[in-house]
C-alpha cells in the first residue's frame, strides 16, 4: 500500500487489481525485474509527479554560458586579468565564450585577432577544451571553451595575492 507502506505480501494479479480498484487506487508495477514482480497499491498522478519533481532535483543547473571580451590591442595586465576572469569560470563549471571585437581599421588585420584567439586557446588549456573554434563572424571573433572534467583541470594563472603591507593596510570590520 503506498498510502500506509503497509505490505500485502505476495498476491495474485487479479487479487491485487481489485484490492486497488476497491481503494479507489492504481496498481503500479515497481520492480518488475524482481521475482516475484514488485508492486504499489497508489494514485499514479501523483506517483508521476513526484517522480517528476525528483528528476528535476537532480537535474544540474546546467552550464551556464559566461563571455570574456577583448580587443586586438590589449594590454598585458588586462589580457592576465581577463584570462584570470576566464579560468575562474571554467573552474565553476561554466562554458566561456571568447569575444574578440574589431573596431575601424582593425579589420584589415584579422590574422592580429586569430593570433591572439590562439593565445587564448594556448592559456586557457589547461583548463577547458575547445568546443566552437574560432570562427569569424562580421566585426567579431568568436570562440566557445567547455570545462575539463574537475580532475583534470590545472589553473595556470592563480589570482593576484596580497603582500603582507597590504593586508596590514586594510582595517578590520571591528575598527581596531
Amino acid at each position: 500500500m503506498g498510502s500506509t507502506s503497509e505490505q500485502l505480501g505476495v498476491m495474485r494479479l487479479n487479487d491485487a487489481l481489485r484490492k486497488a480498484q476497491s481503494l479507489g487506487l492504481d496498481l503500479v508495477e515497481i520492480a518488475p525485474t524482481a521475482n516475484p514482480p514488485v508492486c504499489k497499491i497508489i494514485d499514479f498522478g501523483k506517483f508521476r509527479y513526484d517522480i517528476s519533481k525528483q528528476t528535476k532535483d537532480k537535474k544540474p543547473a546546467g552550464a551556464r554560458l559566461k563571455e570574456i571580451k577583448f580587443r586586438v590591442n590589449i594590454d598585458d595586465h588586462d589580457y592576465l586579468t581577463k584570462i584570470r576572469h576566464g579560468e575562474e569560470f571554467l573552474d565553476r563549471g561554466n562554458k566561456v565564450r571568447v569575444q574578440l571585437q574589431f573596431r575601424g581599421r582593425e579589420m584589415a588585420h584579422q590574422e592580429f585577432g586569430m593570433q591572439l584567439m590562439e593565445k587564448v586557446r594556448e592559456d586557457l588549456s589547461g583548463m577547458s577544451q575547445v568546443e566552437m573554434e574560432p570562427k569569424i563572424t562580421g566585426r567579431n571573433i568568436t570562440m566557445t571553451l567547455s570545462p575539463l572534467p574537475a580532475n583534470r583541470r590545472k589553473r595556470r594563472f592563480s589570482p593576484p595575492s596580497k603582500t603582507p603591507a597590504e593586508e596590514e593596510a586594510v582595517p578590520s570590520p571591528n575598527g581596531t
